[in-house]
């Protein structure tokens, strides 16, 4: 799992070889502290086909703002440089996971 900064972004999410599942995080967050073993054991579960890695809200403002994020957890599924979906507060580990199978399906 990455922590993904503002400037690591680039490398990081933009030019990643698979697609990258961001979770968009506050350490405040109750909602985002009580997702994070779901999205943990999705980064577990599909290490092969995609690399997670957490943003947090209140150290990097640019991403935040740059992504249109006002409301946590917020997950944001990037592939070739692009984002290609979200979801914000994941009721599961299932949610996330139908989630993943919709995005990279289109």
């Amino acid at each position: 799992m990455l922590t993904i900064t503002t400037n690591s972004f680039e490398n990081d999410v933009l030019h990643a070889d698979k697609p990258v599942l961001v979770d968009f995080w506050a350490q405040w967050c109750p909602y985002c502290r009580r997702i994070a073993p779901a999205f943990d054991k999705v980064g577990e579960q599909y290490a092969d086909t995609l690399i997670t890695g957490k943003i947090n809200y209140d150290e990097e403002p640019q991403l935040i703002q740059r992504f249109g994020i006002d409301t946590i957890p917020t997950l944001m599924l990037f592939k070739n440089g692009k984002a290609i979906g979200s979801i914000v507060a994941p009721a599961s580990k299932a949610a996330i996971e139908a989630f993943i199978k919709e995005a990279l399906s289109q």
